[in-house]
């Protein structure tokens, strides 16, 4: 790109194009970085800096970027058939083989698919069909949702009220706050000194059949919550918190949604978290990003056999199911997810998720010797860097300081992108990554923490 056409490009994103999470602060001066091109591990800037990717564009570039594989397979589903309208009984041959495959990689029972065109609408979905499904069973109050604080369900109206980051709210209106309840994160960073794991999983639960007494169950459809919270900071729940939390649910007749759109799709070493990794069924399960690996938008909401016989009933004679996008089962997009899948399979991608996973994981934790770093925690390729001005009290750094925003452009400096989220850094590179890369990463972190806060 040259530089007359890169700054033509910088200067129509700056005046026309309204960036998630914008920071308006700064936005109207500097503009966006521009990223010009992709492959394997590296993006590369519009000034030809090479950049480790070690956040995979945003958790979803598991296979890599620019594969010529997976430029083919679109390629030649775009000349087969890019397109034909899925509504009522028409269907396209890549999204129901993608159906199938779904099916029988899914945790036990989950068979059903409805396609969206990302998380946030998978999760729309989710809980237009959990109170439809209520509707359905004449359990007609059965509508609140039980979220989490600090979840990240999504920036659709009703995800977005879903989401427990109170930050992403200021200013929006909340017009699902009446359906909307919250319970602690599952935390064991911010855990209370004086609680073991064992008791402060206690703790968690008790808290939620607290929230249910209090609400009334013949009023709660669902709790959802991801198997590692991602962008509310990569928390890591207490062992069995996941499964005694299921058992609530069943115990109170409440769907128990799963939100895999960052762990699915071997992020942490499996297809799907929920039932492989913490031993529990969902009866909801909701995918998007790893499943295409971010190559083209697509979003898969996946139901249970029981839920599903209720739902597909017609509600009335002639009645249909009045759920629909227009690019539901895209078949292109179908097409991406099979080959997906496919080169993740065939290239050993979840085994090496687990194995430079462990190493990465531990390689990490040489951060905690920094007098700045207060924990490094994460599962696989998925990890969090919490920067503290004091860890020993875990007091925070001001949070004019931006701290985590100049050890994110120390990193670019070195050539390594990372994802500041206030001042804890979040990792989740391409399944692809070797130990060497991994090292890489950790290496030039410790270098621009050392160099932001000193020590």
């Amino acid at each position: 790109m040259t530089i007359q056409n890169e700054k033509s490009i910088w200067q129509k994103d700056k005046d026309h194009l309204i960036h998630p999470y914008s920071d308006f602060a700064t936005f109207h001066k500097e503009g966006s970085q521009v990223i010009a091109s992709a492959k394997g591990m590296y993006v590369t800037d519009s000034d030809d800096n090479k950049l480790l990717d070690g956040i995979a564009g945003l958790w979803c570039v598991n296979i890599g970027h620019g594969r010529q594989d997976m430029a083919e397979a679109i390629s030649r589903q775009v000349m087969d058939m890019q397109y034909y309208n899925p509504f009522g009984h028409s269907t396209n041959i890549p999204a129901a083989e993608l159906g199938e495959w779904l099916a029988d990689h899914a945790p036990t029972g989950l068979n059903h698919v409805f396609y969206s065109c990302g998380g946030s609408t998978a999760n729309e979905a989710a809980i237009r069909i959990v109170h439809y499904y209520n509707e359905m069973r004449g359990k007609h109050r059965k509508k609140k949702i039980i979220s989490r604080n600090h979840a990240y369900h999504g920036a659709t109206y009703m995800a977005a009220n879903l989401t427990g980051i109170q930050a992403t709210k200021y200013g929006f209106d909340r017009i699902g706050e009446e359906l909307v309840r919250y319970v602690s994160a599952a935390d064991m960073y911010a855990k209370p000194d004086h609680l073991s794991e064992e008791q402060f999983c206690d703790y968690l639960v008790e808290e939620f059949k607290a929230c249910i007494d209090n609400n009334g169950a013949d009023n709660i459809g669902a709790f959802i919550a991801e198997p590692i919270m991602g962008a509310g900071g990569v928390l890591i729940a207490p062992e069995g918190y996941h499964k005694r939390m299921h058992a609530v649910c069943k115990a109170n007749d409440i769907l128990y949604i799963a939100d895999e759109v960052v762990t699915a799709f071997g992020r942490l070493g499996a297809w799907f978290a929920s039932e492989t990794l913490y031993d529990y069924q969902p009866d909801i399960l909701v995918s998007a990003k790893g499943l295409t690996s971010g190559y083209i938008p697509l979003g898969a909401t996946l139901i249970s056999d029981e839920i599903h016989e209720v739902i597909s009933k017609p509600q009335t004679e002639g009645g249909v199911f009045t759920m629909g996008l227009t690019y539901w089962g895209h078949p292109v997009a179908c097409a991406a997810a099979l080959k997906n899948v496919e080169i993740m399979e065939t290239k050993g991608m979840l085994e090496n998720a687990t194995d430079v996973g462990a190493h990465f994981q531990a390689s990490a934790k040489s951060l905690l010797s920094l007098p700045n770093v207060g924990d490094v925690r994460g599962r696989g390729l998925m990890m969090a860097v919490d920067l503290m001005k004091d860890k020993d009290s875990k007091t925070a750094f001001d949070a004019t300081d931006g701290i985590g925003n100049k050890v994110f452009k120390r990193c670019i400096e070195g050539g390594v992108i990372v994802r500041p989220v206030g001042d804890r850094l979040v990792l989740s590179p391409p399944l692809i990554i070797t130990k060497e890369e991994s090292d890489k990463i950790v290496d030039i972190m410790g270098e621009a923490i050392t160099d932001i806060c000193g020590g």
